[in-house]
C-alpha cells in the first residue's frame, strides 16, 4: 500500500529510522512526504534522496501558520521550481480553517484574503509545472478550494483528511477530485459517513503522522502500517475484502500520484 499523506521530516530521526525499517515486508511500498514550509521541504528533499522511490516528496506551505513574507514566498516558490523533477504533487497547501476558528473563538481579528492569495499563488504554481495538488481544506473552505481550482486551472486535486457538506462532497466527486481517510475511520462516525458515500475510485489512504489517534490506536505513535486498519474499514463499509480494498486505494493513489 502508499500511505498517501505523512508529514515524514516532523519525526526525530530514530522514529525516522524505525519507521523506514521494513517498511516494504510489512506491505507498505511508498510514502507521500508532505512538507510544511521551505525548511521543511529542504528536509523532506533529503529523506527523499536517502530513500529512493519510497519517500515521494511533495513541497508547499501548510496554512495553518502565519503568512510568510512576499521574500519568502518567492524563495519557497523558486526552490520548488528548480526541483519540479522531482516533487510528485505541490503540497501540502491549503487555507486555515483551524487557525482562524481559534482566532474568531478568542474574538480575535483575522485576515482570511492573504491566505487566499497565497493559495493561488501555489495554485498558478503546479499548472505551471502540471502537477497535482495536496489540499488542507476543510468544511465551508473546500467550497472556497473548489472555486480556486477551477480559476487556476487545476484539476488534479487531493484533498486530504476531509471533512464538509453534502453540497461540497458532491461538487468535489463531480469534479472528479480525490479524498483520502486516516486511521480515525475506525471510530469516528462523521467520517465513516463519508466513506460509505465517496465515490470509491476517487479515495485513498493515509495517516497525516505524526499527528496521534485515538481509538484503537491511543497512546501508539502514528505509523504507514497503520494505513492497512484503513483499508480494512473502508473495505468493510463497501463489503470488500482487505486485499481488495488495499489493492483498490493503492491503485488509486497509484493513478492519482502517477507512481
Amino acid at each position: 500500500m502508499i500511505d498517501a499523506h505523512i508529514h515524514l521530516e516532523r519525526y526525530a530521526a530514530e522514529e525516522q529510522a524505525g519507521i523506514m525499517a521494513g517498511l516494504e515486508q510489512d506491505g507498505i511500498e511508498a510514502l507521500i512526504a508532505v512538507s510544511m514550509d521551505l525548511a521543511s521541504c529542504k528536509r523532506t528533499a533529503d529523506l527523499a534522496a536517502e530513500y529512493p522511490r519510497v519517500v515521494m516528496p511533495a513541497y508547499g506551505l501548510h496554512p495553518e501558520q502565519p503568512i510568510p513574507s512576499e521574500q519568502e514566498m518567492d524563495r519557497l516558490l523558486d526552490w520548488i521550481r528548480l526541483r519540479a523533477g522531482e516533487l510528485v504533487a505541490v503540497g501540502e497547501i491549503g487555507l486555515p480553517y483551524y487557525l482562524r476558528s481559534e482566532k474568531e473563538a478568542a474574538g480575535e481579528p483575522f485576515e482570511l484574503e492573504p491566505y487566499v492569495k497565497v493559495l493561488g499563488r501555489f495554485l498558478d504554481l503546479a499548472a505551471e509545472l502540471d502537477k497535482p495538488v495536496i489540499l488542507h481544506a476543510v468544511y465551508e473552505d473546500a467550497d472556497i478550494a473548489c472555486d480556486l481550482l477551477e480559476r487556476h486551472g487545476v484539476t488534479r486535486a487531493h484533498f486530504h483528511w476531509f471533512k464538509g457538506a453534502e453540497h461540497t462532497v458532491r461538487r468535489m466527486a463531480e469534479r472528479g477530485y480525490y479524498i483520502s481517510f486516516t486511521p480515525d475511520i475506525v471510530y469516528e462516525e462523521e467520517i465513516r459517513e463519508l466513506a460509505a458515500l465517496y465515490p470509491p475510485e476517487l479515495v485513498m489512504a493515509e495517516t497525516d503522522g505524526p499527528w496521534p489517534f485515538e481509538g484503537p490506536f491511543a497512546g501508539r505513535t502514528t505509523d504507514p502500517r497503520m494505513i492497512a486498519d484503513v483499508a480494512a474499514a473502508w473495505g468493510k463499509l463497501h463489503g470488500l475484502s482487505f486485499a481488495d480494498a488495499a489493492a483498490k486505494l493503492t491503485a488509486n493513489t497509484r493513478r492519482f500520484y502517477g507512481i
